[in-house]
């Protein structure tokens, strides 16, 4: 079942001769519980299109829909509650709030949502990231990785449909990496989430049922991996 549709998607940065084109009539879909890499290299608009594809940024022209619901017909204000309820984001960057615990960091967007936390969920995710014994721990006192482990824990916790992941292993070792990577499987098999990761690593690329290749703002590559078909 088709979850994302992406039609003509493009976005143009400044005018005339200063015009900067990162992303040029882009088309595809993705289908529920799918995990697709998309890669490229730096400045090829990868960046860019996971934003517009989470709400982050709006586009010069082209339609998305996320879940059936047009996201870009929303208002900022309706379009801020959709993102919030469902899209999970993990950046490279951590972004925790350094004077909260690992639990209220977790919890922040339900509570941002004015809403409480399932309690039972939220022990189970917990759980499954590895972090029981530091759920009551501060950021500054956790590893890297573990850091990242709580970021994937804020993005599941609203139960999101999609989780969009911007070089989530980009400030971590070799062994940290693989182990996120592997959580965010994990997550996406459980609760049946469709997972979106930029990635320069071909190591993670490989992993995905299909990955897509961005080249001057342009799709040059749809492939699934596991039969190795292109799609056309």
């Amino acid at each position: 079942m088709e979850i994302l549709k992406v039609e003509k998607l493009s976005k143009f940065y400044g005018e005339d001769n200063n015009r900067v084109e990162a992303l040029k009539n882009v088309s595809f879909s993705v289908e529920r519980g799918e995990f697709v890499a998309i890669v490229g290299a730096s400045g090829s608009g990868k960046s860019t299109l996971l934003h517009m594809l989470g709400g982050l940024d709006r586009p010069t022209s082209g339609k998305i829909y996320l879940d059936g619901e047009d996201v870009y017909q929303l208002n900022e204000e309706k379009l801020a509650i959709f993102r919030r309820r469902n899209v999970g984001f993990v950046f490279q960057f951590f972004n925790l709030i350094p004077v909260l615990d690992v639990e209220e960091n977790i919890s922040l967007p339900a509570l941002l949502d004015k809403e409480k936390a399932d309690t039972e969920y939220l022990e189970e995710v917990i759980e499954m990231l590895g972090l029981k014994n530091r759920k009551n721990h501060l950021p500054s006192e956790l590893s890297g990785g573990q850091q990242q482990r709580v970021s994937i824990g804020r993005a599941l916790i609203n139960k999101p449909s999609i989780i969009l992941a911007d070089e989530p292993t980009g400030n971590l070792d070799s062994k940290n990496s693989k182990e996120v990577i592997e959580l965010l499987k994990l997550s996406s098999r459980k609760y049946n989430q469709t997972l979106i990761v930029i990635t320069h690593d071909l190591n993670i690329a490989e992993q995905a049922d299909r990955v897509i290749t961005i080249s001057d703002g342009e799709i040059k590559c749809d492939e699934k991996m596991k039969s190795k078909e292109k799609i056309s």
